[in-house]
């Protein structure tokens, strides 16, 4: 598993001639360091007397933290199990015509969990997004630098993963729902881009 990897062991992979992890494991990975410097924050205010009002906000941010850490550390590998089934679609024979239909099902087949893995990035990364605004004068000031780099990490994996989730739409065999990801991952890409600049301040 791509998350049990030494952050050395995780790039030499990545930067390698494999076809996966890709970008859709970096998204993943990218969220995660988000979520986690949010969680930092809250750590670093809990239980501090100053803050005290806002203690109940903190413990809430920290279990809510800690569920999409999981989900976005989860995301890095099953981007590249879905990518896996797709790569090995596309290397189907394709000679005959049958082979040739079998070859074009496989392929839609694989491409829906291969665009549902970074969906689910997306959306990770919008929660994560509000959590870290939720945060914003309400938390360790002296930190709140790490909130700006949360949120641009965030925003980023929410912005990547979208490219992922397009790159696999056009595959459906269900063309509607091809679309209506599509449109809905767009959306997200606007509200993403929204909160980021909330935080920041923008």
């Amino acid at each position: 598993m791509l998350i049990n990897m030494s952050l050395k062991e995780y790039i030499n992979d990545l930067s390698s001639d494999s076809p996966a992890p890709g970008g859709g494991a970096a998204a993943a990975l990218t969220g995660a360091q988000g979520i986690a410097l949010t969680m930092m924050v809250a750590n670093h205010t809990k239980g501090k007397k100053k803050y005290s009002e806002f203690e109940d906000l903190i413990c809430e941010a920290l279990d809510k933290g800690e569920k999409l850490k999981k989900s976005f550390l989860a995301g890095v590998d099953a981007d590249k199990e879905a990518f896996g089934k797709v790569a090995a679609a596309y290397a189907m024979v394709h000679g005959t015509e049958e082979e040739k239909e079998a070859r074009r099902q496989a392929i839609a087949e694989a491409s829906v969990p291969a665009a549902m893995a970074p969906f689910q990035v997306m959306k990770d990364g919008i929660e994560g997004l509000e959590l870290t605004l939720s945060l914003m004068g309400k938390s360790n000031k002296n930190l709140v630098s790490d909130l700006y780099v949360a949120a641009i990490h965030l925003e980023g994996a929410v912005t990547s993963a979208a490219y992922n989730v397009f790159a696999n739409t056009g595959s459906f065999k269900d063309k509607k729902k091809g679309e209506m990801l599509d449109e809905e991952a767009r959306q997200m890409l606007k509200r993403s881009s929204e909160l980021k600049d909330s935080i920041l301040g923008r």
